[in-house]
């Protein structure tokens, strides 16, 4: 997805029309975007880039990046209702994206949906069956659910896809320990501590 647009001499030029000191103010969809990323990198993750990124919607309804970013923004300040409804219009625009359905995916498991992030992480899967972290947080959610076996399972093809992040063969110990299956659990704990993390 493109996420970024360098405007080059049009901005330069834009910017020598002004007076020492001033600041165009955004007239289109685009500006508000480039806006709300500035913002960001400001720090002003929350108000502030969410409403240059509503502006931008507004201006632009279908402006799929600017959905996307916004919801990742109502996501970081804990507004799951907000991300997930911000994914789910992004997604009626782009509905093969396997990056948004991770997003809400993930936005869904946090809010307790844990049955509407295994939906999305599952198609996920489906999109792009090389996805570890989407193996990953599909078991994660699977855990939180009971679901040890599932869970088990698909840790297990995380770390078929991605031997060397230590989180999944950590996750996949905590599951195998839940199980009673010490002997499991140690020899995960063991290699997620050779990759850099504890118990």
């Amino acid at each position: 997805m493109k996420l970024s647009v360098f405007l080059g001499v049009a901005v330069l030029l834009v910017t020598l029309t002004l007076p020492l000191g001033a600041t165009a103010e955004p007239q289109t969809a685009q500006d508000f975007f480039n806006r709300a990323k500035a913002k960001i990198k400001e720090g002003d993750m929350m108000d502030g880039a969410i409403a240059d990124y509503s502006k931008a919607i507004e201006l632009d309804p279908k402006y799929t990046d600017a959905l996307i970013w916004r919801g990742l923004a109502k996501q970081s300040k804990g507004d799951w209702d907000g991300a997930i409804t911000d994914y789910s219009k992004a997604l009626e625009l782009d509905p093969k994206s396997f990056a948004i359905y991770q997003s809400r995916g993930v936005a869904k498991q946090s809010k307790g949906d844990l049955d509407g992030a295994i939906a999305d992480l599952s198609k996920v899967i489906e999109l792009d069956s090389k996805s570890a972290i989407a193996y990953s947080n599909r078991g994660i959610a699977k855990q939180q659910k009971a679901d040890s076996d599932g869970a088990i399972d698909d840790f297990t093809k995380a770390i078929e896809l991605d031997p060397k992040v230590a989180r999944y063969y950590f996750c996949r110990g905590l599951v195998k320990k839940s199980k009673n299956d010490l002997a499991g659990a140690d020899a995960d704990f063991s290699q997620a501590e050779k990759l850099g993390q504890s118990k």
